[in-house]
């Protein structure tokens, strides 16, 4: 480091350079040399000197096209250094040998792991419900933008599970708890591998149903309704648990604050109308 420390002021933003610079100082030695002895004894050999000259061209410029692409894989692994600093994904590390550039690399590639874990790790947990384990609000409308970026006829569905303010009354509140567990993993096995579903906040959920009209998206929901209601295992022994739902079409992502304004309003028309029924306004 203190040579390194030392030679700052030689081309002090190019470290490829730096080394180009003594390199090419160093090819030239024999030429100096040869010079200053035959400046010394008075016998000039002119085609010695100039085949010599020559001969360090060549060679100056051949070590200066190898260093500069055996120095490549130090650029590239700085760009990705600097790229796992900002948070971005590395696609692929190019993989080294045993040497130094090797070993760096095989660095590069554990730092690029890890930091993609951790990165995924966090933006799990950030999108994700903690209890039910199904998406939290943010994470269905990060899911919802991309769903919705080559489709425009989608239904978004919201769910509220009926009289839930009583469940955790009479029950407590960790039978509550695993009413709204039971609920979400029976939504999400119901729904296809398209949907995506998450709790909304509170004991609702919303499910978006891509590439669906609201004939269909009614179907499908009246179909979960009928299979929780008649489910004896979501958390309540001998009491039936059900849930009212509120359908909106969707056209893009841009229209998805309006259809969920309208799928609430069709939520609270549906819990009006008597509760555990699919809604669909004007239907």
């Amino acid at each position: 480091m203190r040579f390194y420390r030392a030679t700052t002021f030689l081309f002090p933003h190019s470290y490829e350079r730096r080394i180009l610079f003594f390199c090419f100082g160093a090819v030239h030695v024999p030429l100096i040399a040869c010079v200053v002895l035959q400046a010394a004894t008075g016998h000039w050999a002119f085609s010695t000197l100039l085949t010599l000259l020559l001969a360090t061209l060549a060679g100056t410029i051949m070590g200066m096209a190898a260093i500069h692409a055996l120095l490549t894989p130090v650029r590239e692994a700085t760009t990705m250094l600097q790229a796992i600093q900002l948070g971005e994904r590395i696609d692929a590390v190019p993989q080294g040998g045993s040497d130094l550039v090797g070993r760096l690399l095989d660095s590069v590639t554990k730092a690029a792991n890890e930091t993609a874990a951790r990165i995924e790790t966090l933006t799990d947990a950030a999108e994700r419900d903690p209890l039910t384990g199904i998406r939290n609000r943010r994470g269905f409308l990060d899911s919802a933008e991309q769903a919705l970026r080559a489709r425009t006829n989608a239904v978004l569905a919201l769910i509220d599970i009926d009289h839930f303010k009583r469940i955790n009354d009479e029950f407590g509140h960790a039978v509550g708890d695993t009413v709204l567990k039971s609920l979400a993993t029976r939504i999400e096995d119901h729904l296809r591998r398209s949907d995506i579903a998450a709790r909304w906040g509170g004991e609702e959920f919303a499910v978006l149903l891509p590439d669906t009209n609201l004939d269909e998206a009614r179907l499908v929901m009246e179909r979960l309704r009928a299979t929780v209601a008649l489910d004896t295992r979501l958390g309540i022994e001998d009491r039936p648990v059900t849930f009212s739902c509120g359908l909106a079409s969707v056209r893009g992502f841009t229209h998805l604050g309006e259809a969920t304004k309208q799928a609430d309003a069709a939520l609270y028309a549906a819990k009006n109308a008597g509760r555990n029924q699919v809604h669909v306004l004007g239907l």
